[in-house]
């Protein structure tokens, strides 16, 4: 199993939540490198989805009425959770970039989005 990472951004997004919801996100977020094989064959329904753009490989996770959007590290050793956006955040997102909803192909060709999850890995990690 890999080791969590918040960066400060993700860890305020999750303190944003509900402190029982907060707990069953985390509870459920385990990521091991098997859940990510095979992710290119694209599964709505599936908790875990890949969005690829330019190379890079970013993770999504799906609990309940939030998304976790993260990279593997490095050394493969831990995940490092870029950005924690609940439905509401997330649907306004969609909304504004103009994206239909729960698409991860279009999110990978959103440059808003990728500005929002290029600002997560800037951020400083806790």
């Amino acid at each position: 199993m890999f080791q969590v990472i918040f960066n400060e951004i993700s860890a305020a997004e999750i303190s944003q939540l509900p402190t029982l919801e907060q707990l069953e996100v985390l509870n459920e977020f385990k990521v091991r490198p098997e859940d990510l094989d095979g992710l290119e064959e694209k599964d709505a329904d599936a908790p875990f989805g890949q969005i690829e753009r330019d190379g890079k490989k970013l993770y999504r996770y799906r609990a309940s009425d939030v998304r976790l959007y993260f990279e593997v590290s490095e050394d493969h050793q831990s995940v490092i959770v870029h950005r924690v956006l609940s439905r509401n955040t997330f649907q306004d997102f969609l909304y504004r970039a103009n994206l239909p909803v729960g698409d991860d192909e279009d999110l990978a060709q959103s440059k808003q989005f990728w500005e929002l999850i290029e600002e997560g890995e800037r951020a400083r990690r806790v």
